[in-house]
């Protein structure tokens, strides 16, 4: 055995043994509004139920090891006591990993992940539509569990209106623990899906993807992509150039004359597959109006 004293090693080697150790970790994907009712979504990992009666929810986005300072969902929740957690299935989780980029203040993580924003009834913060079940919830404490980075803030949420997509019921009127297709965290990129095993997300730390927002329309709304394909490729600076574009042409030119339904197919393939640079060529072919 390798035995370790916390004190020891640095807080972020600490970070990773703890999150590579203890899971898969449920998602609270958090939405807030900040003192300008502008919206923010953030998932975190760190959470779980705590209670029924009262119903109890607790998720902690901890203070960034690397600078010390806290995230924007942490920050509204201190300034409006309101925050509403989604449930986070396998459809969405690219959107969801997307949304986790740390945008600046301000920035509508909604319309950067495509996602739909539906109001609440109980709350100010909205509800992710996409989600299978969404919690309202009224902030009854937040207690800070230290002053350095890496440091817990757990955010005690009461639960007052819960929504649940009919979809994901059974016969007996109870939530089908297959239907709702849930993923949780585990350490690095890696994720667990319900009955699936582990699948990994690259994480959008490195750079600031340029959003599902920010696609090209015919791209956005395809009838082909999933919202999963948008996110992976919304999580990335820019779009290939026309240039780019033409000297892939020129190599795998099987590709000229489809139509964009087909091009759109052949990309999703690749997207299967982590290929996003040669899917997003693939897609810019008609995009570019490219000809050879």
């Amino acid at each position: 055995m390798i035995s370790i004293l916390p004190g020891s090693v640095s807080t972020g080697e600490l970070h990773g043994y703890l999150l590579g150790a203890v899971g898969p970790r449920p998602i609270a994907f958090a939405s807030t509004v900040d003192e300008k009712g502008r919206p923010n979504l953030s998932p975190f990992s760190f959470f779980n139920v705590f209670g029924s009666n009262p119903p109890i929810l607790i998720f902690s986005p901890a203070r960034r090891v690397r600078d010390n300072t806290t995230k924007h969902t942490l920050q509204n929740v201190l300034l409006t006591k309101e925050v509403v957690i989604n449930m986070v299935n396998f459809d969405m989780v690219q959107q969801m990993s997307l949304s986790s980029t740390e945008y600046p203040k301000g920035t509508n993580e909604f319309e950067k992940s495509g996602l739909t924003m539906v109001k609440s009834d109980v709350v100010q913060p909205f509800r992710v539509g996409e989600s299978p079940v969404q919690f309202e919830c009224k902030v009854t404490k937040v207690e800070a569990l230290g002053r350095d980075g890496g440091a817990g803030n757990l955010i005690f949420s009461e639960v007052v209106k819960i929504h649940i997509d009919p979809a994901i019921m059974d016969a007996n009127g109870a939530i089908d623990q297959r239907k709702i297709d849930q993923v949780a965290r585990m350490g690095g990129n890696w994720y667990t899906r319900a009955n699936k095993g582990m699948f990994a997300v690259p994480k959008p730390l490195s750079s600031i993807g340029m959003g599902v927002d920010a696609l090209p329309s015919a791209i956005r709304n395809s009838t082909v992509l999933t919202g999963n394909d948008l996110g992976l490729l919304g999580n990335i600076e820019e779009k290939p150039s026309s240039n780019e574009v033409d000297e892939f042409l020129k190599e795998n030119s099987g590709y000229k004359g489809l139509d964009t339904e087909q091009l759109h197919q052949q990309a999703q393939k690749l997207l299967a597959k982590g290929d996003v640079a040669t899917a997003w060529k693939i897609l810019m072919i008609n995009e570019t109006n490219t000809v050879i």
